[in-house]
């Protein structure tokens, strides 16, 4: 099946897409920086689960194994361009970023040392070593200020509400121009509130169910009238494991007015990858209450700094391209996560 870089395969959709890679077939080198972002317990219990040894990680060290795996920052370059030039790498999904859109106000340099000067690395290393298919990920975070429902990739994304939606929106440009001048076939993905099992600790439902369980109050922002456009992790990487093997290709004919924010004349594309179906946030509160057998104490809050109201992925583009849509509902998607959170914390 080829082989395929990973980044940030301690993080949440990095360690799904590794495992299942890995079952298809694909030899599969994970990267990760394994910074203390969020609890590194949990990022070193997710490549346990890859069958890596972490007590032998150490920085840039690569350990062999069913999945390999190497400890590296995407802003060491010297060290990135020696992983290209010794495993002769086929497949790139980057994954791996400054995460969050609250801490994106709180600590903004870690944004562009990671999501901007990270990601230049990793074109620069497809430029000097040509990979078949660059892959990456974007957010819904792009479409900022537009408030206009569902969001299509074409769609303007000219107005982020906070620096993390903007990098992401820098990554797409970015990736764009290497497409154009290099040829860098190149696919962005516009992820919308994925949550399932390991998921991160700083995300909603994460902190909805650990507060639920210790009997404290939930905060509920936007003042319950929230939606999202949540989206099941598993059915993020088996998007991403059908769209890897189907690199975008250059079309002269997509010229002046043809031009839209999701095509060009470059092998380039971007896809948003959402459910489809936006659930409202106290509905999503009680999938989770039912779950836990629990009811939610809950403070009404005003909505927070760089967030929306609402997201709505339109996925239509992406099912043509690859006959996929996402479709785990809601409540099948809370048991499972909750089935993995009262094993992993042992809780009775």
């Amino acid at each position: 099946m080829g082989k395929v870089l990973i980044t940030g395969t301690a993080g949440f959709i990095g360690h799904h897409l590794a495992m299942l890679l890995n079952s298809l077939g694909y030899k599969v080198i994970g990267l990760d920086e394994i910074n203390d972002y969020y609890d590194v317990g949990l990022k070193q219990d997710r490549l346990r689960l890859q069958g890596i040894n972490v007590d032998d990680i150490s920085y840039g060290k690569m350990l062999q194994g069913k999945i390999d795996f190497i400890q590296l920052k995407l802003e060491d370059e010297e060290a990135l361009f020696s992983l290209f030039e010794s495993q002769k790498i086929d497949y790139v999904v980057n994954l791996a970023a400054q995460a969050g859109v609250r801490y994106s106000i709180e600590n903004p340099k870690a944004y562009l040392n990671s999501n901007i000067i990270g990601f230049l690395n990793i074109l620069e290393a497809c430029r000097k070593y040509p990979v078949k298919h660059l892959v990456y990920a974007s957010s819904s975070s792009v479409y900022g200020l537009n408030d206009k429902l569902p969001f299509k990739t074409s769609d303007c994304t000219d107005h982020p509400m906070a620096l993390y939606g903007a990098t992401k929106k820098s990554n797409e440009v970015m990736a764009h121009s290497y497409s154009h001048l290099y040829g860098i076939p190149s696919t962005g993905l516009r992820f919308f509130t994925v949550y399932g099992p390991l998921g991160r600790p700083d995300m909603a439902l994460f902190l909805f169910a650990e507060a639920i369980r210790k009997n404290e109050p939930i905060n509920v922002f936007g003042q319950g009238k929230m939606m999202r456009d949540f989206t099941y992790v598993a059915d993020i990487v088996m998007a991403i494991s059908k769209l890897l093997v189907k690199p975008p290709k250059r079309d002269s004919a997509i010229k002046g007015e043809k031009l839209t924010g999701n095509t060009s004349s470059a092998p380039y594309s971007i896809y948003n990858i959402g459910n489809n179906s936006p659930v409202g946030l106290m509905e999503y509160i009680e999938a989770l209450e039912e779950a836990l057998g629990k009811k939610a104490k809950k403070n009404f809050m005003d909505i927070q700094p760089g967030d929306v109201i609402a997201t709505y992925a339109n996925v239509d583009d992406l099912y043509e391209y690859i006959d996929f849509k996402p479709k785990t509902m809601v409540q099948d998607g809370i048991n499972k996560f909750i089935e993995w959170y009262t094993k992993y914390y042992k809780i009775e």
